[in-house]
């Protein structure tokens, strides 16, 4: 016996100031943050009405469930962000290391012999506060968690004195380094 995709059978409530349309493959969602689109798998169907956004699937195999409850969350997201946004904060920690906004580049100092240069993409803006703390903001909520992501990868937390890119609230597991007895 398989389980239903509770998610996708949830309608979602469009709130004011949000226009949401639906075609047979694309959705469009546009708010006072801007406006986001998405590709519908064919499988899925996805309608608009009284403020409120619904999404059936063709089947029940397993595969259209799986997509049934990432469409209506992608839908979602979609909505939360034009109308909020999101935002992903880092904290570089280590001697010397620290990064600078360049035009539409990211510079990071990460105790490498050369800079790292980050292009920002589009659709997401990045502020350095300070040298050592990075905000990404964005309405897309996949690409902002995809260039804090991207960012992080350059040079990951190590375990000994905690140097690195890492999350703001991220516990980094330190471990005791080697002793000559």
């Amino acid at each position: 016996m398989s389980a239903m995709s509770r998610i996708g059978l949830k309608a979602i409530t469009v709130p004011s100031g949000i226009k949401v349309a639906a075609t047979v493959s694309k959705v469009t969602v546009e708010g006072p943050k801007g406006k986001l689109e998405m590709d519908i798998h064919p499988k899925m169907k996805v309608s608009v009405k009284d403020g409120q956004v619904q999404v059936s699937r063709s089947s029940d195999e397993r595969f259209d469930k799986s997509l049934h409850g990432f469409t209506r969350s992608s839908i979602q997201n979609m909505i939360l962000g034009v109308t909020n946004g999101y935002e992903k904060n880092l904290m570089i920690e280590g001697v010397g290391f620290k990064a600078a906004i360049t035009g539409k580049n990211l510079q990071l100092l990460l105790g490498f012999s050369h800079p790292i240069n980050y292009p920002i993409p589009d659709g997401v803006k990045v502020e350095a506060a300070k040298p050592t703390q990075l905000s990404i903001k964005g309405i897309d909520k996949a690409l902002v968690g995809q260039v804090a992501a991207d960012i992080r990868h350059f040079f990951e937390p190590e375990p000994y004195k905690g140097k690195g890119v890492r999350y703001v609230g991220e516990h980094v597991r330190k471990k005791q380094g080697k002793t000559v007895g």
